[in-house]
């Protein structure tokens, strides 16, 4: 069975940086979309960032573009979340998600959660004035 496990997250203060980590089990990365959302109290699950397994194609939300970054090892069958320049806006609950059939990243609806069926438990990210 697929598992998702997050960490790294915690409590920054504005500008600081984390790194999110995002350990799979129960399948190797292939041909999949791997993304990361984030869910602030009161507000709706919204995608962050996603990236094809292959590494070949990533993608950004708007108001996290050229402050993070995701990456993929598949040898450690791990995703990243690099998160710089934080602010208090970037508070929320992390999660990563898995989408096997890649469908998601292909017809460009990476950021809906609904194109993912597999989540971890998500992991607090806290980022104070």
């Amino acid at each position: 069975q697929v598992q998702l496990v997050e960490s790294g997250g915690g409590s920054v203060q504005s500008g600081g940086s984390l790194r999110l980590s995002c350990a799979a089990s129960g399948y190797t990365y292939s041909s999949y979309c791997l993304g990361w959302f984030r869910q602030a109290p009161g507000k709706e699950r919204e995608g962050v960032a996603a990236i094809v397994s292959d590494g070949s194609t990533s993608y950004a939300e708007e108001s996290v573009k050229g402050r993070f970054t995701i990456s993929l090892d598949n040898a450690k069958n791990t995703l990243f979340l690099l998160m710089n320049s934080l602010k208090p806006e970037d508070t929320a609950m992390y999660y990563c998600a898995a989408d096997p059939e890649g469908l998601g990243c292909a017809l460009g609806r990476w950021s809906s959660a609904a194109e993912f069926g597999y989540w971890g438990q998500g992991t607090q990210v806290t980022v104070s004035s």
